[in-house]
């Protein structure tokens, strides 16, 4: 028969759920496999250090005063903790509670990691909202185009009937601006090509963007590149891969170019990303591509729709190019993420290396 004991300490050791034993001055006595993996800590280094000693100084630590009564306990939703790793700031759901073992007493700590779960959350509704952009614009293209041709047809033939040659000039307006707002939907519609997937080296198309790039800019950017060499080849239509990513690049350009930043830089980052969910899959190994500038950043009031059609921060803007970008991205199962303030602003790109779990 079973030991209770041990099946009940296999059972926490195989939880998702971060648990700390703490005795009842916050001195550390037990973390589980998880509680590892969250504070970057075993359990054989973390026995004996106070709780305070997993977070940074300026950390929201956890709110140890309202376990002055036995049998108490507290539950904080969405806390911002700041830890004393890598990982920086995370938020999570936690709860404490006073516990006796053996007559014993103790505090126990469960901590669960909300950052990926609001992450899953988020890309789902983006993914829909997306969809849903993608059916309206393909309506709106196809209403729009038709009576564009019956008015350039139109035009055409007023041009041939008309008595004198300098009267063309306005239909030769009409015909430039009917093919002009015709360009305009096809691109809203992105791409039309089929992708054809082959064994593609990320670096390759990286290095192709910066030569493309430099060319343009007359090296008056500076291009830093911290590529990872261990991120092995994806199956990806590279033509399209560059044209998203150059859109990217492009943008960060013109921001710095237009703010006149004093050394404008940008950065071009690969790593690999493990055990990463895109949308609903979740896969083993994740290609992560950043693209960091040090312009002045995207404004507030925009920022959650940059990725949809129309959506600029430029007075010139189309507002198409990272719209376009998600598009070729989301057909290689992947996503574009932002993060923005002055002085800094990154698109994340992940695309997968194999298939889902």
């Amino acid at each position: 028969m079973t030991d209770p004991k041990k099946f009940f300490s296999a059972l926490v050791e195989q939880q998702c759920t971060a648990i700390v034993l703490m005795d009842e001055a916050h001195h550390i006595c037990y973390l589980n496999n998880s509680a590892e993996l969250l504070f970057a800590r075993s359990d054989s280094r973390a026995q004996g250090l106070h709780i305070t000693d997993l977070f940074q100084s300026d950390s929201t630590l956890p709110e140890f005063t309202s376990l002055d009564n036995p049998n108490s306990s507290l539950t904080q939703r969405e806390a911002r903790w700041t830890l004393g790793n890598e990982r920086g700031v995370i938020t999570v759901d936690y709860m404490m509670q006073r516990i006796q073992i053996e007559g014993t007493p103790y505090i126990l700590l469960e901590v669960q990691h909300i950052d990926r779960l609001k992450k899953i959350s988020r890309d789902e509704e983006f993914f829909a909202k997306q969809e849903t952009t993608r059916h309206l614009v393909r309506g709106v293209a196809h209403e729009i185009k038709n009576p564009l041709g019956g008015i350039r047809g139109a035009a055409q033939l007023l041009a041939r009937e008309l008595p004198d040659e300098s009267l063309t000039d306005y239909t030769n307006v009409i015909i430039e601006e009917a093919d002009r707002l015709r360009n305009l939907v096809d691109r809203m519609l992105g791409s039309s090509k089929i992708l054809r997937p082959q064994k593609t080296n990320i670096h390759e198309v990286l290095e192709r963007i910066c030569q493309l790039t430099r060319a343009e800019t007359h090296n008056g950017v500076l291009l830093e590149r911290d590529y990872d060499p261990s991120v092995p080849d994806l199956d990806a239509d590279s033509e399209q891969l560059i044209q998203a990513i150059l859109n990217i690049v492009g943008n960060a350009v013109q921001a710095l170019t237009e703010a006149r930043i004093t050394d404008p830089t940008i950065i071009i980052r690969t790593r690999i990303a493990r055990r990463f969910t895109i949308g609903q899959k979740c896969y083993r190994l994740v290609c992560r591509i950043d693209v960091e500038d040090n312009g002045p950043g995207i404004p507030e009031e925009i920022a959650e729709n940059i990725f949809y059609p129309m959506i600029s921060g430029r007075a010139g803007g189309t507002g198409l190019g990272l719209s376009i970008a998600q598009q070729i991205i989301s057909q290689h199962n992947g996503i574009i993420e932002c993060q923005s303030r002055p002085g800094e602003t990154r698109f994340t790109i992940y695309l997968p290396l194999g298939d889902h779990e």
